[in-house]
């Protein structure tokens, strides 16, 4: 059953809150009913041994008289109590009884008071009329726990024919199509964690969660040849297939009980710029569950397999939407899918990632050269290490191989050997390095490769040969190293790449082996710079003019920074942008880095991040203590997306104003059709604010500081 979350936090009455508020009722009642009854008690005391009296209506009436009063008004009291107040009522007024006895005895047998009497029968009466009350107390108590008990059981057991006819209808819609299988469940999780992101309540993630899960209902009335085509819809398909949200509307708005299931089924295909369907509307006039479930669906679609084409890598997906903020989407929704994507480092949010998890390949038979290949592991320069099983397969010891690394980039982190998927996952192989120490590559600058022998008897390989393997890897800018132990001899490789701007992975494979029991284990601290011997000179992308800041080669995401610049009003940073020939995304551009430290120095001592801004619009809040303003406008110059990529491509000069009034920094900048205003109020002191020129896959040089 799918619970996304505790359907018993959600519903209206709930046995552990009521348990709770009779446990800690308000002491003030309890105190107030004490006071008035020791002031009333006084008053009985002091009535019942007056000696005196008065004139009323030409009447001498003694004030002893009155004790009868004062001792009722004190029952009176005693009972309200336990009516109100319930169990501490009963115990207090037992108490106070307890108290007062000794009094009533000092006064019949001491001073012989015959009001003493009758306040001895008054307190038996009370004594009696209070159990009894309290009795009747917890029968009334136990009678409404039950009913309520049955009334949260009734709404659980609704809750879970709900929940269990929901899952009936996505998995009749799965059913359907092949493709899709799983949809559904993803696109609610997806919606849900958006809503967190949002911060709306407990409650209206959980609406929003099964509103998402049977967003597509409306599928299991279109006829599944339509459903399941192999290739892209024809345009009467594609009419038919736009029914399915009026359909969806019109079986789920028959629950009564669950009214708002309809409306992320009837309007989850409506764009935000007003040309979605099946009403076309716009905007704000599109319900927000159904904004939502827009771009959760959008993200699933694209990161998924369809019968017409693979997963679309999560770079792109993102880019995708970045897009399709303000026409196809809503812009402050499609926001906080970037920063989820952004904070899905691992990329568990992906449908190919969780295929490969289930069906991996970590062992592979290789009976034809690279015939199977196992997945790719990234290298950094956080060590990598490998441990594996090798056995030669090989019927003579001539067709017998090593086994062989496959050293590449990719998108996805997978070997491809088709070039369709080649060019669109931006392949790139460097090199293969074999077991027995040669290489062999057309993609690398330089390599060198050293043999250790540590047993000089050491085996051949030969048919049925096996063999355990010990494998280092680590990636230092622009160089590989790598190194194969296998007990008896060691193998090391040097592998100078193109440049550094190019991400590792590295993937086992051969020929007429088998390959098993992979495991993968990586340190957690970086090796240090000089952990390569370099054997070629660094590529550089910022041989030009240099300002007054030294240039900045960013090879990844903020793998590069400027030294702090003290951040005054008026401040004025005047650059040249271009980026690395790698470079394919929106992002791949400057960023600013508003920041604090002592040294002025990111990641220097004290170093606390508020906001970094991008030159495309972005703003990505850091380590809290500010508040963020972002306005974006797009000029008459703006000619879409791919038009600003090939400008940071081709190279532009870019100019950054900032504007500050004590704690209030803006800041100014247009490019390439796009004005950004960026608004940071920094809220914890303000004291040394710098500002730094970061980025990814960029250069930045000729960096002039002015005012």
């Amino acid at each position: 059953m799918i619970k996304p979350v505790d359907p018993t936090k959600t519903e209206k009455y709930n046995t552990d809150d009521h348990a709770g508020e009779r446990r800690e009722p308000s002491t003030l009642p309890l105190i107030l009913f004490v006071l008035i009854y020791v002031i009333d008690y006084k008053l009985l005391t002091t009535a019942a041994m007056s000696q005196g009296s008065f004139t009323f209506a030409g009447n001498q009436i003694p004030v002893t008289a009155f004790a009868g009063v004062f001792s009722s008004i004190c029952n009176i009291i005693i009972i309200l109590m336990v009516v109100f107040l319930k169990k501490r009522g009963f115990v207090a007024a037992l108490l106070i009884l307890v108290l007062t006895f000794p009094r009533l005895l000092q006064g019949m047998f001491i001073a012989h008071s015959p009001a003493s009497i009758a306040g001895l029968f008054s307190m038996l009466l009370s004594v009696v009329a209070l159990i009894i009350i309290n009795s009747r107390n917890g029968q009334i108590d136990r009678y409404q726990t039950g009913e309520i008990e049955h009334l949260v059981e009734k709404q659980q057991l609704s809750q879970r024919m709900f929940e269990q006819t929901a899952t009936a209808l996505v998995n009749a819609i799965d059913a359907k199509d092949t493709y899709s299988h799983g949809h559904s469940l993803r696109v609610a999780e997806y919606s849900k964690r958006i809503a967190e992101a949002m911060g709306k309540s407990e409650e209206e993630c959980y609406r929003i969660y099964y509103s998402a899960l049977l967003h597509d209902v409306g599928k299991i009335g279109i006829d599944d040849r339509i459903i399941n085509k192999n290739g892209i819809l024809t345009h009467d398909e594609y009419e038919v297939i736009k029914q399915h949200p009026v359909m969806g509307h019109q079986i789920l708005s028959s629950i009564d009980e669950y009214p708002y299931l309809s409306v992320g089924a009837h309007f989850h295909h409506e764009r935000y710029d007003g040309k979605g369907y099946p009403k076309g509307l716009k905007g704000e006039d599109i319900p927000e569950v159904a904004r939502i479930i827009s771009v959760a669906d959008a993200y699933d679609a694209m990161s998924s397999n369809r019968s017409y084409r693979s997963a679309i890598p999560q770079q792109l997906v993102r880019e995708e939407i970045i897009k399709g903020a303000g026409t196809q989407f809503d812009p402050r929704i499609a926001t906080v899918m970037q920063h989820l994507i952004d904070a899905d480092a691992e990329y568990r949010m992906k449908e190919w990632i969780a295929e490969r998890e289930r069906s991996g390949i970590s062992d592979i038979k290789c009976e034809g050269f690279r015939s199977s290949i196992s997945n790719g592991t990234l290298i950094t320069a956080k060590s990598t290490r490998f441990h594996l099983k090798y056995r030669s397969i090989a019927r003579t010891e001539a067709e017998s191989r090593p086994p062989v690394i496959v050293l590449y980039d990719s998108i996805d982190g997978r070997v491809h050997t088709d070039s369709r998927s080649m060019l669109y996952m931006n392949y790139y192989e460097y090199c293969e390095a074999w077991f027995d120490g040669h290489i062999t590559s057309d993609g690398i600058r330089k390599a060198e490769s050293r043999i250790i022998d540590l047993d000089k008897a050491s085996e051949t390989v030969k048919p049925g040969y096996e063999k355990n393997y010990d494998v280092e890897a680590v990636k230092v800018r622009d160089h590989v190293f790598i190194k194969i132990d296998d007990g008896s001899k060691k193998v090391e490789f040097t592998i100078a790449l193109p440049d550094s701007t190019r991400y590792a992975y590295v993937a086992f494979t051969g020929e007429n082996c088998e390959i098993s029991d992979i495991n993968v284990s990586t340190s957690e601290e970086e090796v240090p710079d000089d952990y390569i011997e370099r054997i070629a000179e660094e590529i550089s992308f910022i041989d030009g003019p240099e300002g007054d800041v030294p240039n900045l080669q960013v090879d990844g995401h903020r793998t590069a920074s400027t030294e702090g610049i003290p951040l005054t009003d008026g401040l004025k940073l005047a650059f040249h942008t271009k980026s690395l020939p790698t470079a394919r995304l929106i992002w791949h551009c400057p960023y600013v880095d508003i920041f604090r430290s002592k040294d002025h120095k990111v990641k220097g001592e004290g170093y606390h991040e508020y906001v970094i801004m991008r030159i495309d619009g972005e703003n990505i809040e850091a380590d809290g203590g500010c508040e963020i303003i972002s306005n974006v406008k797009r000029t008459d110059d703006f000619k879409g997306w791919d038009a600003w990529k090939q400008a940071n491509k081709d190279g532009f000069d870019c100019t950054i104003t900032f504007k500050r009034e004590g704690n209030s920094i803006n800041m100014i900048t247009e490019n390439n059709g796009l004005y950004l205003l960026g608004t940071c109020v920094v809220t914890d002191g303000g004291e040394d604010i710098c500002v730094a020129l970061t980025g990814d896959q960029c250069a930045i040089t000729d960096i002039r500081i002015g005012s």
